[in-house]
């Protein structure tokens, strides 16, 4: 099929014309149809545009998942705009320190975000202020800007598949944020890929538990079902909030991060739950440990798969593995130490192991491979790669690789190819710790020590160059330190690279990652650990 545009709007106005009245989107109870959301978008456009925002001009958006923030995101799109996507979770400070940076003609918010706004002095470049999903005197709010737009006809600007389309910035959980530039050209490659490579049909309903996956979802013709819950905390969901839409609206796919799937799969185990129309899962922003995937397993019909797509918010899907090949295979290897395979990358994208290096690379050469089998940063190349931070060339620079006219992105993760041609990720450059006998990388030494069955998690981290191990234990489990140290030592014994590990603390709740609440925030980690042995 030809589509006129490479423009991510032009993408959801094809579909929403084959959808017509089918729902685009549940929320609170409401069903709002493909039709009424894409008249919404053409409405905001054109509101927008007679309000003095231009093409190609940035406006922050921070919309909870709902109707405005579905119909803001595509109608900026529509418009040639580009939406600033922060997470809310990601600090008061760190926001308005991303929106100095972002430098925002227009602030789109909910009145809490307004509201924040105002106490932190945000965006104080913002000539343009709307309100989302109410209302404040004295601002414009998408009601009335839905009448603005409605008085005569919107001409949308041309936009090929290079101009920006969005500023998505990463959590900032490894580092200072950044915003990721995506280009339409990007966006629409995401969103065939995924069509692709999940086999998603229009028609089907998914929950979504994380905002940009729910426009993915309105885009490749799905009725998303928001779930009401706090997105900036999917780690603490009520479990009945996911339950209760996926069967109430016999949901056929799930997007979650690990702690969400870790805490209803929970919840499902205890409550004897099932959810037989489910044809996938989908989990993403940390591993997910084999545990979790055979718990959640259980609620699901034989055969239905749970994905864990690898990425990152510059690149995003990488690789893929799913349930099966990890619980029946690669699971145990991971409990040896050889890390977590997250499979074979997909269709489209280039991924290559290159040699430990912390400073810039400029070009790229065949002579930076890293030996097969050794452990080295990932790096990917593909439509689905951004090809800059905004406004920051020093991390652009440390994060791309020239290729001719191509751009490789170093994941700053690092990781091996193995004979089958999977990947396996070994976890964060950042993160390794250097000791004298070399350095040691959290995921092979952590999947060691959470093979006991008392663990939850572990995290390894470094004080004064000599290796911690930080334990978090399962729920219930009795808390006999000398004992369950004696245990752990002797599992460490039993691998060369994990024997050098003398030193185990027990940390009641670790600090996680404030976007999926999964990713194990090992920086915070460390200081604890040095301030207990001090």
């Amino acid at each position: 099929m030809e589509t006129a545009r490479a423009d991510v709007a032009s993408l959801f106005l094809d579909v929403a014309a084959r959808r017509g009245d089918a729902p685009a989107l549940i929320h609170r109870g409401r069903a709002v149809s493909f039709t009424e959301l894409a008249a919404d978008v053409e409405r905001l456009a054109a509101g927008l545009r007679r309000a003095g925002l231009q093409p190609g001009e940035r406006a922050a958006l921070l919309v909870p998942p709902s109707r405005d923030f579905f119909a803001c995101t595509f109608a900026l799109f529509r418009l040639g705009a580009v939406p600033v996507l922060i997470d809310p979770g990601i600090g008061f400070k760190n926001m308005g320190r991303c929106l100095e940076d972002a430098q925002v003609s227009a602030f789109i918010g909910s009145p809490k975000a307004h509201l924040a706004r105002l106490l932190g002095r945000w965006a104080r470049s913002a000539r343009l202020s709307l309100v989302a999903d109410g209302k404040i005197p004295g601002l414009w709010n998408t009601r009335e800007l839905r009448g603005v737009g409605g008085r005569g006809a919107f001409a949308a600007p041309s936009l090929d598949a290079q101009a920006p389309a969005a500023i998505l910035f990463t959590s900032g959980s490894t580092g200072a944020p950044k915003g990721a530039v995506y280009t339409h050209g990007v966006f629409s490659a995401q969103v065939e890929l995924l069509r692709r490579l999940f086999d998603i049909r229009e028609g089907e309903v998914s929950v979504p538990t994380f905002p940009l996956f729910a426009l993915f979802d309105a885009a490749l013709g799905m009725t998303a079902v928001i779930p009401d819950m706090d997105f900036t905390r999917p780690g603490a969901v009520d479990p009945a909030a996911i339950i209760g839409p996926l069967q109430k609206h016999r949901a056929q796919q799930l997007f979650g991060s690990p702690a969400l799937l870790d805490r209803v799969g929970r919840y499902g185990a205890r409550h004897g739950v099932a959810l037989p129309h489910l044809r996938r899962v989908m989990s993403a922003g940390a591993p997910v440990p084999a545990k979790v995937l055979a718990r959640f397993k259980e609620m699901l019909g034989v055969g239905v798969p749970i994905h864990t797509p690898y990425g990152a918010t510059e690149a995003l899907p990488v690789a893929l593995i799913s349930s099966a090949e990890i619980l029946h295979e690669t699971a145990a290897r991971t409990a040896e130490g050889r890390g977590v395979c997250v499979g074979r990358p997909v269709d489209g994208v280039e991924v290559e192991v290159i040699a430990v290096d912390d400073g810039p690379i400029h070009a790229w050469s065949e002579a930076l491979r890293a030996r097969p089998g050794e452990i080295g940063e990932i790096v990917v190349k593909g439509a689905v790669v951004t090809r800059e931070y905004f406004r920051r060339p020093e991390a652009t620079a440390l994060a791309k690789i020239r290729d001719g006219a191509s751009v490789r992105h170093r994941m700053g993760d690092l990781g091996y190819l193995d004979e089958r041609g999977r990947l396996w990720f070994c976890g964060r450059k950042s993160q390794r710790v250097k000791t004298a006998g070399g350095d040691l990388y959290t995921i092979p030494v952590e999947g060691v020590f959470n093979a006991h069955p008392g663990v939850k998690r572990t995290a390894l981290v470094g004080v004064n160059n000599q290796p911690v191990l930080c334990v978090e234990l399962e729920p219930g489990t009795e808390r006999d330190e000398e004992a369950l140290t004696r245990e752990l030592l002797a599992l460490g014994q039993k691998h060369a690279h994990t024997r050098g590990v003398k030193t185990i603390l027990y940390h009641p709740s670790f600090p996680v990652d404030i976007r999926h609440n999964a990713k194990i925030f090992r920086e915070k980690l460390a200081v604890w650990a040095a301030e207990r042995l001090a």
